[in-house]
């Protein structure tokens, strides 16, 4: 069993775009693969059930049978900082919560769980105010990812600052112990950015791993979600993360 941590530069990266690509390539490859993405801020009821849309669409691409509750546990209404949006439910996010739901995704026995991460690495999921009263230490989405010792895949928006986020990335989950195993390239926006050529190239010398796939889908706009999902899918090099 191998575990994958999808995590971004910053937010509207891409990450949900890229994790339900990787997730179809790898079944595609004759893989059995669960899907995680324990917080999900920015969810509509269905129902009496809270529902985000990128939870959702990530679990349709599951081959394991996998509930929407299974998949996302902490759904939060609001779509602001989910820290944020936990405090206004009155609720506290714990690792202790986020490990339960992913014990039951890696009990389910797939040959690879793909858990996607929300916002950037260091994305707080709980903030004491009190921390220099000798309070609990302030709770961060990547200690989870630390706990759990997962490889991490990079998925880097490609616009103007993109180096400077992707190398600071890359450094914080190396100094978290953590092995990030691959990048890739996602052009998340309408247009590309200036200079788009260059710019891969610069991570390609910049970063240490390798990229396993740069997806362009500005020039694709007629096509569905579903089936640029299913392009991208054929444009990831999973040799890499064999």
């Amino acid at each position: 069993m191998k575990n994958f941590f999808i995590t971004a530069t910053d937010t509207d990266a891409g990450k949900t775009f890229v994790a339900c690509a990787l997730t179809q390539a790898l079944i595609n490859s004759g893989k059995k693969v669960a899907v995680y993405k324990p917080i999900a801020a920015g969810c509509h009821h269905i129902g009496e059930q809270l529902v985000n849309e990128d939870a959702q669409l990530l679990s349709q691409f599951s081959n394991c049978n996998q509930s929407i509750s299974d998949v996302n546990p902490i759904a939060l209404e609001e779509a602001i900082a989910p820290h944020i949006a936990a405090s206004n439910e009155n609720r506290k996010i714990s690792i202790a919560e986020i490990s339960q739901g992913f014990s039951k995704v890696t009990s389910l026995k797939a040959d690879i769980n793909i858990t996607e991460g929300a916002g950037g690495w260091r994305l707080p999921i709980y903030v004491n105010n009190n921390i220099d009263t000798g309070g609990e230490k302030h709770i961060f989405l990547s200690d989870f990812a630390q706990d759990t010792k997962q490889e991490v895949i990079l998925v880097v928006n490609m616009k103007l600052g993109c180096l400077n986020h992707a190398l600071l990335t890359y450094q914080a989950i190396i100094a978290d112990g953590l092995q990030c195993v691959a990048w890739i390239a996602n052009c998340a926006t309408e247009q590309p950015m200036p200079c788009l050529n260059e710019n891969i190239t610069s991570l390609e010398q910049l970063l240490p791993i390798p990229q396993i796939a740069q997806l362009d889908f500005y020039h694709e706009q007629s096509m569905g979600l579903n089936d640029k999902i299913n392009a991208a899918a054929n444009k990831i090099d999973l040799s890499p993360l064999r």
